[in-house]
Formats: structure tokens, sequence, C-alpha cells
């Protein structure tokens, strides 16, 4: 288990900088043992212990000192029941946890992917020609508490906030483009 004050959502990738001798410990294990960890979300917003789990996707760089640069995958997320200082016979936490199974291919709503669509359109990002609800979700760039209201609702609560959420962003790009014709340079 690795505590941070990170709330990663199933298919983002996650970069990290491994320093700590337990983490370094830990990220030897997910190397050799070719295991899964847990990002446990340790932020006081947390009422529902939920957190990450993440699998090694690659490591970018490694440091004379020990320390590495890697990227990390969020597969699931889970519950936490209990948080324990060391792993058994390891220098890293461990904890018991619940896995909550989701559905990280979960195709969105007609609404939420149209909205997406338009989202894209006017932000001038990269078009995904099909989008599960996660990616839009990791699209969105939702700050930690938008991330666990998600991550803790329903599936169809969870539509509905990404609904919510685009209609807010696309009000700020029309607010964006419109103050672009009343500000100029002196």
């Amino acid at each position: 288990m690795f505590p941070l004050t990170l709330l990663p959502i199933p298919g983002e990738l996650v970069p990290l900088h491994i320093f700590e001798p337990r983490y370094r410990e830990l990220l030897s294990d997910c190397e050799t043992r070719d295991i899964s960890f847990g990002i446990f979300c340790s932020h006081e917003l947390n009422k529902q212990r939920i957190g990450s789990l993440m699998k090694l996707e690659s490591v970018i760089k490694r440091y004379p000192t020990g320390e590495s640069d890697i990227i990390v995958r969020c597969l699931d997320v889970f519950t936490m029941d209990k948080l324990y200082r060391t792993f058994p016979g390891k220098l890293y936490p461990g904890g018991d946890v619940v896995m909550k199974k989701v559905n990280a291919s979960e195709i969105p709503s007609i609404e939420l992917y149209e909205l997406f669509v338009i989202y894209q359109q006017r932000r001038k990002l990269k078009h995904f020609a099909t989008a599960s609800t996660f990616q839009i979700a990791q699209e969105l760039g939702l700050d930690l508490f938008e991330r666990y209201r998600f991550l803790t609702s329903s599936t169809d609560r969870q539509q509905a906030f990404l609904v919510n959420q685009l209609k807010f962003q696309m009000h700020v790009i029309t607010q964006e483009e419109k103050s672009k014709d009343v500000f100029h340079l002196n």
C-alpha cells in the first residue's frame, strides 16, 4: 500500500518518483513478482476509505541513489478495511481491501458522449472514436474532491456528474471566448 494524496481513475497513467527505502522495496517486488499495489488516498475527505489498485507500467529512469521515476496504471478502485503500518516481512505498508471491480470500459450515455465530442472539438483535443466513462473523467482534469465524488457515486450518478462537469467546462470555454473580444492589448 502506498498512501498518497492522490486518487487515480481506472485506466489512468500516473507518474511517481520513488525515493523512500520502503517504496523502493515495493518497486522491486512489483518488478520481480509482477504484483499490483494500492494507492490509498490519505486525505481527510476520504470518509469512505477508497483507493486505487495500481500496476507498474514502466520504469522511466533509475538514479545512482536508488531513486526511480516510474509510470503506473490504475486498474480498479477499492475500499480499505484496515491499513497496516507494514506488510508482513516488508518495509512498506499493507492493507485489507475490498475491490469494487469497476468496468473501466463502461460505455457512456448518449448525452454524455455527445457533450464530450463537442467539448473535444471546442478544446481542440484529440478526438476519441469511442470513449469510456472513465476516459471521459480522465480528460476533464478533475481535482481530488471531484475524483472522490465521481468514484464514490453509482454508475448513473457518475454519468450525471460528468454531464454536469462538461456543461460547466463548456460554459467556461464560452466565457473565455467572449472575453477575447472584450480585452485589448495596449
